[in-house]
């Protein structure tokens, strides 16, 4: 049986592996995640094969699985790259988020949801030292928020941008470290939560979203509108 090359086993794979595919697909997402691969950069699957010690069908597996996800591109002509993230692809799915989860969590509240998932969440991305671990608490603290809305399929619609919305906090953590204001939005928004104020949580998981995305990607000023400037007018002979 082929043996685990060091690159697989600095990552602490777990023994057994269930999935060799799973495998490949957590650590690729967990390198992208952290800022270890960086956007656009490509993925090459005999170099990956190579780096986990697996055969290239796993590797070819788990890139589609993160193309579906939103983490890769798959090109015909580039082959596969990390997804770039840049301010359009950013409103775009912080766009998705402001239509769908406040209602998602209003709902949620409304129903009397439990909230020990969330508070668990919240303390995990306190004590979390890889950037990783805390967007990967703060993904779950949104989640636990959401999911129990009473609609499946809004909470699934919710799960497809989960990723990609993870990639745009770590790009722009990397240039603004700001995750110390979005964790005392969290914290606010599970008082409200635990109050029972299933609009106040709804109006504060909206603001978060809303400030996150416009202080992490502003919207560019509007251009100047130019003023036309008026003719000279023509003064008869007689009236000058």
């Amino acid at each position: 049986m082929r043996s685990e090359s060091a690159a697989a086993m600095a990552f602490a794979a777990p023994s057994p592996i269930p999935s060799r595919t799973q495998f490949v697909l957590e650590a690729i997402k967990h390198d992208i995640l952290t800022g270890g691969l960086s956007p656009g950069q490509a993925l090459v699957e005999t170099e990956l094969a190579a780096r986990f010690g697996v055969s290239k069908t796993p590797v070819r597996e788990a890139l589609k699985t993160l193309a579906g996800s939103g983490l890769v591109v798959l090109s015909q002509y580039k082959g596969v790259t990390v997804r770039m993230v840049d301010a359009d692809m950013a409103r775009e799915v912080y766009d998705v988020r402001l239509l769908l989860e406040p209602v998602a969590v209003r709902r949620s509240v409304a129903a009397g949801a439990p909230l020990d998932a969330a508070r668990a969440a919240l303390e995990r991305a306190a004590v979390a030292d890889d950037p990783a671990e805390r967007s990967l608490a703060n993904r779950e603290f949104h989640r636990s928020l959401y999911l129990p809305c009473g609609n499946p399929l809004l909470g699934r619609m919710l799960d497809e941008v989960r990723d990609q919305a993870a990639l745009v906090s770590t790009v722009a953590w990397a240039a603004v470290p700001s995750w110390e204001r979005e964790a005392a939005e969290h914290a606010e928004i599970l008082r409200l939560a635990a109050a029972g104020d299933a609009e106040g949580a709804g109006r504060a998981v909206h603001a978060h979203i809303a400030s996150f995305v416009a202080r992490a990607f502003p919207a560019p000023e509007p251009a100047p509108v130019p003023v036309p400037v008026s003719a000279p007018v023509a003064v008869p002979e007689e009236q000058a």
